[in-house]
Parts: C-alpha cells; sequence; structure tokens
C-alpha cells in the first residue's frame, strides 16, 4: 500500500466526518420541522384506521375521507380548547388582581403549620426542610414573566399545529403517491420485505398510538372523578394534565401524584392544616394510587398488549432497559421503537429462534 491510497484514504475519511457533522448541523437547524414531522406522522398513524373506517363504511372518496379525519381532529382541539380556555381566562384575570403579598402570606403559614404538625410528632422540621430558606425562594415577582412566557408559547403551538395539520393532511392524502415514490428508491431485492415491514409497522403502530389515547382518556376520567369527589378547584386542569403525565410510563404517574398533592394544598391554602390540608391531601393521593393501581396492572397492560402484540412482562422490560439506557425520552419511545425492531427482525430474520418467539403474534 502506497502513501497514494493511504492519503485518498485519510482524505476520504476526513470528507465522510466533515459530511456527517454537516448533516448533524443541519439537522440541529431544523430540528423544529422534524419535530412538526414526527407529530403529524403520529398523527397520521392515528388517523388511518378512522380514514380507512370512513372510506368501507361510508363509502367516501379517497379526497372527502381526508378532509373528514383531520375535521375529527380539529373538532377534538376545538373540544379541548372550549373546556380550557374560559378557565385560562378566569386564572388571567385572577392573576391580573393577585394580591402576592397575601399569597406569600398564606403559604408561608401553611410551611409554620406543616412545622409545628411534624414538631408535634417528634419529627425535626429542619431535618424535612429548612423553612428559612423555602419562606426565602417564595417570589411571586416572576409572574408577569411566568404570563408573557405563557401566551409565547401560545403563539409558538398555534404555529405548530397549523403546520402540523397541514403536513397530516398531505400524508394522509398522498400516502399512495408516497408508497409509490419509496418504491423507486428501495433494492428490487429487498423491496417485498421492506413494504411488508412498513405495512405491518403501520398497522401496528396505529393500534398503539389509538390504545395510548384511549389509556390516557381512561387515566383521565379517573383522576377527575377522585378529584371531584374531595372538591379539589379546576378539577378538569389538574386531570388533564395528570393524565397527560401518563405518558411517560411508570415514572410519569409518580410525577401525577406529586403535582396533584401539591395542587391539592394550594387550593386549600388558609385552611387549618392538620384538620383540612392533610387529610385531603392524602385521600388524593389515595385515589391517586388506587387510579393508578387499575391502570398498571388492568388497563394499561391489556390496552398495550393488545396493541402492539406483546406480552405486558415483555412491554415493561423493554421500558424499563430504555428508561436506564434514554431515560424518559427512551422510556417514551421504548414501546414504538420495540414494535418497529420486531417487524424487521421477523421479515429480514424469520429463522432466527428468538426472533420467532417474539414474534409469533404478529
Amino acid at each position: 500500500m502506497n502513501s497514494k491510497i493511504i492519503s485518498i484514504g485519510i482524505v476520504r475519511a476526513i470528507g465522510i466526518l466533515v459530511g456527517i457533522s454537516v448533516l448533524l448541523y443541519l439537522l440541529y437547524q431544523i430540528q423544529t420541522i422534524l419535530i412538526y414531522l414526527v407529530v403529524a406522522l403520529i398523527t397520521t398513524l392515528i388517523g388511518n384506521p378512522i380514514l380507512n373506517f370512513l372510506k368501507k363504511r361510508f363509502k367516501f372518496n379517497h379526497l372527502f375521507a381526508t378532509i373528514a379525519t383531520l375535521s375529527v381532529f380539529i373538532l377534538i382541539l376545538v373540544g379541548l380548547l372550549s373546556l380550557f380556555v374560559p378557565l385560562i381566562i378566569n386564572q388571567g384575570q385572577n392573576l391580573s388582581l393577585l394580591n402576592t403579598v397575601a399569597i406569600e402570606k398564606d403559604i408561608n403559614n401553611l410551611i409554620h403549620q406543616i412545622s409545628v404538625f411534624l414538631e408535634s410528632h417528634n419529627i425535626d422540621s429542619k431535618i424535612v426542610f429548612d423553612q428559612t430558606q423555602i419562606s426565602s425562594l417564595i417570589n411571586f415577582d416572576f409572574i408577569p414573566n411566568f404570563i408573557n412566557a405563557i401566551i409565547g408559547f401560545i403563539s409558538s403551538f398555534g404555529i405548530g399545529l397549523a403546520a402540523v395539520l397541514f403536513i397530516t393532511f398531505f400524508f394522509l392524502k398522498d400516502r399512495v403517491l408516497f408508497i409509490i415514490g419509496f418504491k423507486k428508491i428501495i433494492p428490487d431485492s429487498h423491496e417485498m420485505q421492506i413494504l411488508n415491514s412498513l405495512d405491518k409497522i403501520n398497522h401496528l403502530l396505529s393500534r398503539y398510538f389509538i390504545g395510548l389515547l384511549l389509556q390516557l382518556f381512561i387515566v383521565f376520567v379517573l383522576y377527575l372523578i377522585v378529584l371531584l369527589i374531595f372538591g379539589i378547584e379546576n378539577s378538569i386542569v389538574i386531570a388533564f394534565l395528570c393524565a397527560i403525565l401518563n405518558i411517560v410510563p411508570y415514572l410519569g404517574p409518580l410525577i401525577a401524584s406529586v403535582l396533584a398533592a401539591i395542587l391539592t394544598m394550594i387550593s386549600h391554602l388558609g385552611d387549618d392544616f392538620q384538620s383540612e390540608i392533610l387529610p385531603t391531601t392524602i385521600y388524593v393521593l389515595i385515589g391517586f394510587w388506587v387510579v393508578q393501581l387499575i391502570d398498571n396492572n388492568i388497563s394499561q397492560p391489556f390496552i398495550f398488549s393488545k396493541s402492539v402484540s406483546s406480552h405486558p412482562l415483555e412491554i415493561f422490560l423493554v421500558i424499563l432497559i430504555a428508561g436506564f439506557l434514554s431515560g424518559i425520552v427512551g422510556m417514551i419511545i421504548a414501546v414504538p421503537l420495540y414494535t418497529i425492531l420486531k417487524v424487521i427482525g421477523k421479515e429480514f430474520f424469520p429463522d432466527n429462534i428468538v426472533i420467532q418467539l417474539l414474534t409469533k403474534n404478529i
């Protein structure tokens, strides 16, 4: 091997590294657009069964079925907004008249009551929390900035929503054209395997995301019932936020319980801690734990195992491993990614014993 060949190899390697670096930089710069595409793809997977149902059941043509499917998504969004906008406006009016000094006084009083309660049970409150530090952190001067941040988020969310709906429309409308175009660029030797994989992935992920929405809806209703029973203000908003946190398997429900406890205590500021705040918070936590027990042992395993044709223990282990490897993001994408890998494994390595065991129900 002479020096010229070595030089060419080095230059080629450097060129490849530079190309990869430029590609990663470009992807980083357009990460927002990539997020729009991923969300639109998920929305498309959810919308495909609706579109097919409208075409088969009601004999809609493809364009009209696409418009009707997108209209369903828009109606759902309008329905959610009709629930939350009045509450947000009401809270905005309350914030404009907010007496921050009085709220700081109430929260400091709550901290004092907690300290007294702990001391009365022979628990050193300074070990649990340093009251002075917590009191020094209480500052409501951030509220104007927080409101501006919310307004900015709503603006960005509106732009993102419009972009996602626009992309989703063409994903649904022109999916056949995308498939035809994709066929032209894939190798002929693996065309059938790749197309079969895409078809199965589309079917399983559609079922998965619909199952996820069903699971979140069940959790939302159960959370709402618990909060209404104990008369918690803004029960719909709290239940919705806590249900959304269930997107993160196992860890999300724990965060939801803490959030519910904090919001319950805040909603009872000014009441006696030992006779009012503490019992109500404990009852809400018990209710949330019962909901999580039902979700973790009944609804979640059943819905997920049926939607992606995997055993509940298999799903649990996959989520656990993904959580250790990639944290919260890994836990969220674990089941869809594992489903994709299973389908690809079955199509390209059907004779492997391990893959046969894992994919026998696909």
